[in-house]
């Protein structure tokens, strides 16, 4: 089978294999198995590493959730989120919550691209906590559980606040200027939403957040 999607862990099997998880668009979450990956001969050394984009073939596996990786065409590699320990961070971060939100082998196209939006925009652009807020509420969104509609409560200015975070170009979210306090009215919701709807918030949510202060 053949799939497109982006590599949300590496760990090692073997000596010489690895396990691979990703993010697809035609079958969600899938852990693959790349047999003698580790080995410098091997056609898939050096193209497994964390947030890479890749075009992937794989043999299913008829005992376990764990395929057998066959081909990998890179497609994009994101090297300042590894290099870069904010942008690490919040990428880091953004794994964590699209492992919360989806489920194995579950199609969700609309997170995969999500997902691909949210690396290519923090790979570029100037690290700051409304990445994480804009990925939080669009996922939100996509979840069915829109967060403008859970924001009559606040103030207007909070409300168009995460009225821009959900809807916005992503490169438009470095004209954002709210206020201080509109900003803690919005994050306080956006956690409140993520507890409620999936019970719980990643660890590293407060670390990716952290980093920018």
């Amino acid at each position: 089978e053949v799939d497109d999607g982006f590599i949300l862990r590496v760990h090692p099997l073997s000596d010489t294999s690895l396990v691979v998880r990703w993010l697809t668009v035609s079958h969600g979450r899938l852990a693959t198995v790349a047999r003698g990956a580790r080995e410098p001969k091997s056609p898939l050394f050096g193209r497994l590493d964390l947030f890479f984009g890749a075009r992937l073939s794989f043999q299913r596996s008829r005992r376990s959730e764990l395929h057998a990786l066959r081909e990998v065409a890179v497609t994009t590699t994101f090297p300042s989120l590894r290099s870069d320990y904010a942008r690490l961070s919040q990428a880091a971060y953004a794994v964590s919550l699209v492992e919360l939100v989806t489920e194995t082998e579950t199609p969700m196209p609309e997170v995969h691209a999500l997902f691909g939006g949210f690396l290519s925009h923090v790979e570029s652009a100037p690290v700051q906590p409304r990445s994480i807020y804009a990925l939080e509420a669009r996922l939100l969104a996509a979840g069915g559980w829109d967060p403008v509609e859970a924001s009559q409560e606040l103030s207007s200015d909070a409300r168009t606040l995460i009225t821009a975070l959900r809807d916005s170009d992503w490169t438009a979210l470095e004209w954002l200027h709210p206020a201080v306090c509109d900003v803690r009215s919005v994050n306080r919701l956006l956690a409140g939403q993520l507890q409620h709807h999936w019970g719980r918030l990643p660890r590293n949510r407060d670390r990716a957040l952290g980093v920018l202060s």
